[in-house]
C-alpha cells in the first residue's frame, strides 16, 4: 500500500497506518509497513483508535508536519467512519490509500481486495454446499485479485500528478 501511495505522492516522507484498537491484523500490517517504508525513504507510524475523537486528534497532530500520508487497510472502523476519515484527509490535505473503494466518495486511491470477486467465490461455495458437498472438503482459497482505483479529481485537489505508469496499472480511474 505504501509503495503505491509513494508513486502518487513522491514527496511522501511520513506515513501513518490507522487501525482500530485491538484489530487482529494490526501486528501484520505494522510489520509489513516497517519492512517496506525504509526502502521507500518513508518514516512509518501506526496508531490504534477506538473513537472518532481519537482519530481526529491523531490525524490533526500528524498533519502538523509536512510530507505525510495515510494508510487505511481493511478494517471495519474505516467502513463505519468512511465519510469522517475522508473529511479529515481532505481538511489536512493528506494523500491517503484506502483498502476499500472510498475513492468513489472523494478519496485519493484505493488498493485492496476485489470484493465483487470474493462475493462471487463465496456464492460458488454456497452453491456447492447446497448441492451436497461437505464444507470440510472444500479447499481454503486466498484472494488472488486486487484492484487499484484512482480519483484524479482528488489528486488534482491535492496538487498531485498521477504518473502515467500508475494510471496504466489502475483498474479504474475516476475523473
Amino acid at each position: 500500500m505504501v509503495s503505491v501511495l509513494k508513486d502518487v505522492a513522491p514527496g511522501l516522507a511520513r506515513v501513518l497506518l490507522i487501525m482500530s484498537r485491538g484489530h487482529p491484523s494490526t501486528a501484520g500490517y505494522r510489520r509489513q509497513l516497517a519492512e517496506d517504508a525504509p526502502l521507500l525513504g518513508v518514516v512509518p507510524s501506526t496508531i490504534e483508535v477506538g473513537t472518532t475523537a481519537e482519530l481526529e486528534r491523531e490525524i490533526t497532530t500528524f498533519a502538523r508536519e509536512p510530507g505525510g500520508g495515510l494508510l487505511l487497510p481493511a478494517d471495519q472502523f474505516h467502513i463505519q467512519h468512511r465519510d469522517f476519515i475522508l473529511a479529515l484527509a481532505t481538511r489536512h490535505r493528506l494523500p491517503a490509500n484506502y483498502a476499500y473503494r472510498s475513492v468513489t466518495a472523494g478519496g485519493l486511491m484505493s488498493y485492496g481486495l476485489d470484493f465483487t470477486a470474493l462475493y462471487g467465490a463465496a456464492a460458488s461455495y454456497v452453491d456447492r454446499i447446497l448441492r451436497g458437498e461437505k464444507p470440510a472438503d472444500l479447499p481454503v482459497q486466498a484472494p488472488t485479485r486486487y484492484e487499484l482505483v484512482i480519483n484524479l479529481k482528488t489528486a488534482k485537489a491535492l496538487g498531485l500528478t498521477v504518473p502515467p505508469s500508475l494510471l496504466a496499472r489502475a483498474d479504474e480511474v475516476i475523473e
